[in-house]
């Protein structure tokens, strides 16, 4: 346990951070099932919009590291562009 007020004060600080990236990456994760579960090319397209926007807002806020964001999006964006 911490002894100092500061230290106290991060705990809290960490355990709200926490709980609001693993929302963020849960939502994330939602968004690209829903590109990867599209049958159809417009289907597909309209989630991938809101999709890249996400992982954009991730990668710039730091939830996750702007490469791997980058990455993401390229997989995806194959994989809509293979859907005929």
């Amino acid at each position: 346990m911490p002894q100092h007020k500061s230290a106290v004060k991060r705990v809290r600080q960490y355990a709200s951070r926490a709980e609001g990236n693993k929302n963020r990456l849960s939502k994330a994760k939602t968004l690209v099932k829903k590109v990867r579960s599209s049958k159809t090319k417009e289907e597909a397209s309209l989630a991938l919009k809101n999709a890249v926007k996400y992982l954009d807002q991730l990668g710039a806020k730091g939830t996750i590291h702007k490469n791997n964001a980058s990455n993401q999006k390229s997989r995806l964006t194959k994989f809509v562009n293979k859907i005929k």
